[in-house]
C-alpha cells in the first residue's frame, strides 16, 4: 500500500508556490516537495494542516492505493 495526494493540483490551482504553503504550515519548502513527489508520507499533523490550508478534506488529498 501507499499512500498518494494531489496536492500539488491543488496547491496551483490557489496559486501557491511550495514556499508559500511551507510557511503556512510550519515546515520547509523540500517537506512539501517530498510529500507531492510521494517520497515522504506526512504525519497525520501535517496531513490535516496541509488539507486545511487548501480547503479540503484529508480524505479528499490522500489517497491510499494498492501497490
Amino acid at each position: 500500500m501507499r499512500l498518494t495526494n494531489h496536492i500539488k493540483q491543488h496547491r496551483a490551482r490557489l496559486g501557491l508556490t511550495q514556499e508559500d504553503l511551507a510557511q503556512r504550515v510550519g515546515v520547509r519548502r523540500q517537506t512539501i516537495l517530498a510529500v507531492e513527489r510521494d517520497y515522504y508520507v506526512p504525519s497525520a499533523l501535517l496531513a490535516f494542516l496541509i488539507a486545511r490550508e487548501l480547503g479540503m478534506g484529508v480524505d479528499e488529498l490522500f489517497e491510499l492505493q494498492a501497490d
